[in-house]
C-alpha cells in the first residue's frame, strides 16, 4: 500500500491514505497485472475505458466526453507524457480528487 501512496504523494498536495486504499479496493484483481495496473495516454481505447467505467460509472460523471476527455488529459499532463508507468491508482486518485470525490473511496464507519 505505501508504494500506492508514495506515488500518489508525487502528484497530490495531501494524499488521503484511505481514499488511495479504497481505490486499490476498487481496482482489486487488476493491480496484479503489470499492464493493467498502469493507464497508457497513448492508447485512445484506455482512455475511452477510463472515461466510460471510471469517471461515468464509478463517479457517476454526467459531464459531456468532451470535458470528461480534458480532465483525462490534465492527468496525463500531471502525470507526465513521457512518463510510460502511470500508475492506475495515481490516475484515478487524481480524477477523484479532480471531481472532489475522494470520499466515494473511503470505507464508513459502522
Amino acid at each position: 500500500m505505501t508504494d500506492y501512496v508514495d506515488d500518489v504523494k508525487k502528484y497530490a498536495k495531501k494524499v488521503n491514505e484511505d481514499a488511495v486504499a479504497g481505490i486499490v479496493r476498487h481496482c482489486g484483481i487488476a493491480l496484479r497485472s503489470k499492464d493493467a495496473s498502469m493507464v497508457s495516454c497513448s492508447q485512445k481505447p484506455e482512455l475511452d475505458r477510463v472515461r466510460d467505467s471510471f469517471l461515468k460509472k464509478k463517479l457517476a460523471r454526467t459531464e459531456d466526453d468532451d470535458k470528461l476527455n480534458k480532465a483525462i488529459d490534465d492527468v496525463c499532463e500531471a502525470l507526465g507524457r513521457s512518463n510510460k508507468n502511470k500508475s492506475r491508482v495515481t490516475f484515478y486518485y487524481l480524477l477523484a480528487e479532480n471531481y472532489d470525490q475522494l470520499d466515494l473511496f473511503v470505507k464508513k464507519s459502522s
